[in-house]
């Protein structure tokens, strides 16, 4: 990362972090498992929008709704996070920037019209896809309003 200074380690430590998962976490297929089982259909692991080089995890196209699963560790989660004592600069600065991250990212998708959400990994499935659902179907409602509103439905 440019402008971090190096890392130092232990072996331990750097084995430990490259078995973190990024994708296809337990919460991530739960909620896909909740979302599906409820008829709604998604995509995985999409850029909602062209020239935005941030992926979402799940992605509802004509509802422009891109949901994103955050970790508690690397998003900062209230929470849930710690905050390592070795390192701890290096790991401060490097959550903060996702955290900023984040905040760009969800408003560069709420310009283009999109609606991000954020599921923390220490959320139920069950209830983050109860508010998934929620979004979707309001927003499909919203598209279906002004399509009839503009003639575009029979």
């Amino acid at each position: 990362m440019k402008g971090m200074r190096s890392l130092e380690t232990s072996e331990a430590t750097r084995a430990r972090m490259s078995r973190q998962k990024s994708r296809d976490t337990q919460i991530e297929i739960a909620l896909r498992r909740t979302l599906h089982a409820a008829g709604l259909r998604y995509r995985v692991h999409r850029r909602p929008v062209k020239g935005v080089r941030r992926e979402a995890d799940i992605v509802f196209g004509p509802a422009k709704v891109a949901v994103f699963i955050d970790g508690c560790f690397w998003h900062g989660c209230l929470d849930h996070a710690t905050w390592p004592k070795t390192n701890a600069a290096f790991w401060r600065e490097k959550i903060e920037k996702n955290r900023a991250r984040d905040l760009d990212t969800d408003a560069r998708l709420k310009a283009a019209g999109w609606m991000p959400l954020r599921v923390w990994e220490h959320e139920s499935a069950v209830a983050a896809a109860a508010r998934v659902i929620e979004v979707v179907q309001r927003r499909r409602d919203m598209n279906r309003r002004a399509e009839r509103h503009h003639g575009l439905e029979p």
